[in-house]
């Protein structure tokens, strides 16, 4: 098969068109918006190529000028699919290209005017490209391999498209957009086949590295309050355990709701989940920096904290019941307040396991709730030099 204007033109259609219909299928599983606006871009060009094969039956206004602009348009559906890739915002300026390119429409026709359509054409192509590339940029955090191939094949072609631009313009450029004559537009043809054929690739594998990032996330996640759930924990726990020392000791803090079974009983079970949903955003707020926050199942919660103190231990105890008794109040009475009960445990070795040090803190939660609730049961752990007294072998808050 020769790789004629006509054959590249039309192998064009056939990628463009299976890119835009498999982006379709991911978009329906997914519903990612960037992939709606890069099935539309791939959409497009397929719809532009096939016009363009009109114009060698003599349909130059569909077949040039109409079919460029699709072809401008589908790269500005690309910039605004990683735009909202990338979670950037898109000045307005951008949308002056339209009117920009409607200007052409009236110069008269002849070699001058094909040479700047293609001139103008591809500056516009190119300058879409290359924003996106630089969209594409890695900010400070690495990319997906996906993702950085994107980056440079956009780079790429956006080079491709401004020493397009600038080869038109020069003088002796053999160029005839009716005709598909010169050398110019040959290649261009062949870059694009090849262009079409990387960015379907990247963008596909730059959706499924995050898709595969999300359910990742959400394996890791507890579904109701988006806290991670015991699973992840004993992932994450040990590096943080392991780290325990005489210098920097280690806390667990074992959370449990005071009286919730009335919460439920007398507001229904949303009223429950805003509960859970409330003191895990308080949990948030006041978690301190490197501590690890779970919802082991559910009223139950435990944070993990490193470079822990019995002073800040009391401290982030108090903060959390204060603050959760107060909405607890306000939205949800009940016969019995709901509160907090703590039971904590405070180490300067690494525990045996996880499972260990869980068992230790629900001793301490267990003498919390023994005592009467709404109060921080802590249990020293750490060890002292020889002839030192422990000073808090259990350590009691109530407010």
């Amino acid at each position: 098969m020769t790789l004629d204007p006509i054959t590249l033109l039309s192998m064009t259609v056939a990628l463009a068109a299976a890119a835009g219909l498999y982006l379709a299928v991911e978009w329906r599983n997914v519903r990612e918006p960037s992939l709606l606006y890069w099935c539309a871009g791939f959409s497009t060009i397929a719809i532009g190529s096939t016009l363009a094969l009109l114009r060698s039956s003599g349909f130059l206004f569909i077949g040039i000028w109409f079919a460029n602009g699709l072809l401008i348009a589908a790269h500005g559906l690309f910039l605004m699919g990683v735009a909202r890739f990338t979670q950037t915002h898109l000045s307005r300026a951008w949308c002056l290209i339209v009117p920009l390119w409607t200007v052409l429409l009236a110069l008269p026709a002849g070699p001058l005017w094909s040479a700047l359509m293609l001139a103008s054409n591809s500056a516009l192509v190119a300058l879409l490209s290359l924003r996106a590339s630089y969209l594409l940029r890695p900010h400070g955090v690495s990319l997906s391999v996906g993702a950085v191939q994107l980056r440079f094949v956009m780079l790429g072609h956006g080079a491709f498209y401004l020493a397009k631009a600038l080869s038109a313009v020069m003088p002796g450029a053999l160029i005839d957009l009716a005709a598909f004559k010169g050398q110019i537009i040959q290649i261009s043809l062949i870059e694009g086949v090849v262009a079409i054929m990387l960015i379907a690739l990247s963008m596909i594998g730059t959706e499924r590295h995050r898709r595969e990032k999300r359910i990742a996330r959400l394996a890791a996640r507890d579904p109701l309050t988006s806290l991670y759930n015991r699973r992840a924990l004993e992932v994450r726990a040990p590096q943080l355990l392991a780290s325990a020392s005489r210098e920097a000791p280690g806390a667990l803090l074992l959370i449990d709701i005071d009286h919730f079974k009335q919460v439920n009983d007398l507001h229904g079970h949303n009223a429950g989940d805003h509960l859970l949903v409330a003191l895990s955003e308080i949990i948030r707020t006041h978690l301190p920096q490197g501590a690890v926050a779970a919802r082991l199942g559910g009223d139950e919660f435990v944070i993990l904290l490193k470079h822990a103190s019995i002073d800040g231990i009391v401290e982030l105890s108090g903060a959390l019941r204060t603050h959760f008794q107060q909405i607890a109040q306000q939205q949800f009475p009940t016969p019995d307040a709901a509160t907090l009960s703590v039971g904590a445990t405070f180490f300067d070795q690494p525990p045996a396991s996880l499972a260990a040090l869980i068992e230790q803190g629900d001793a301490a939660l267990y003498e919390s709730k023994r005592g009467g609730r709404d109060s921080l049961r802590l249990k020293d752990w750490t060890t002292r030099a020889p002839g030192e007294p422990k000073k808090h072998a259990v350590t009691e808050a109530i407010q």
